[in-house]
């Protein structure tokens, strides 16, 4: 897992985009997780938008995608105006096929050296009311929940309700003279 790689994804990833959503989305369904992703409801059109107003991240890893991950700098739906002191991710992917254990975890580290890089100081997401499971994956990255959002509107379905969870990030300290 060294030489993970991540870079902003491309016109031409695209296609592998929608694949890790629908791939991430028939493990869930697998796995018991209901009501949060379904297959097909994101296209190639969705991360293109993403990529005209916030960033998609690509990580590679032995030559082959390994995830992927929305950044974004404003997310009104869910949080409502806020000062600009967080970033947002979402569409946190694994490829569990191609990736090692942990790789998520190292995802979600990525995004947050590159919301510390852009002068944030804290990282927000969320994930769909009751799932306990994601939650505390999140909660033991060091997210804690600071609210929900009954009804956020979602891409390609009905409103949903999200837990919103919140990491305040370390600034890094000076060393030693």
């Amino acid at each position: 897992m060294n030489d993970l790689r991540v870079r902003p994804a491309a016109e031409a990833d695209l296609p592998t985009l929608v694949r890790l959503r629908d791939d991430a989305a028939r493990w869930m369904l697998a796995s018991g997780i209901t009501g949060q992703w379904r297959p097909g409801e994101l296209d190639e059109d969705h991360f293109r938008q993403v990529m005209a107003h916030g960033e998609v991240w690509l990580a590679e890893s032995g030559g082959r995608v390994a995830g992927a991950w929305e950044l974004w700098w404003r997310d009104e739906a869910a949080w409502g105006p806020q000062p600009p002191v967080a970033g947002y991710v979402h569409r946190l992917m694994v490829d569990r096929a191609a990736a090692a254990p942990g790789t998520g975890r190292l995802l979600l580290t990525a995004a947050e050296r590159r919301v510390a890089t852009a002068g944030r100081t804290r990282v927000r997401l969320d994930c769909l009311a009751g799932n306990a499971r994601l939650s505390a994956y999140y909660q033991d990255a060091g997210y804690r929940v600071v609210g929900h959002k009954e009804g956020k509107p979602q891409p390609g379905g009905p409103p949903k309700s999200f837990t919103l969870l919140e990491k305040e990030l370390r600034r890094q300290e000076e060393p030693d003279a």
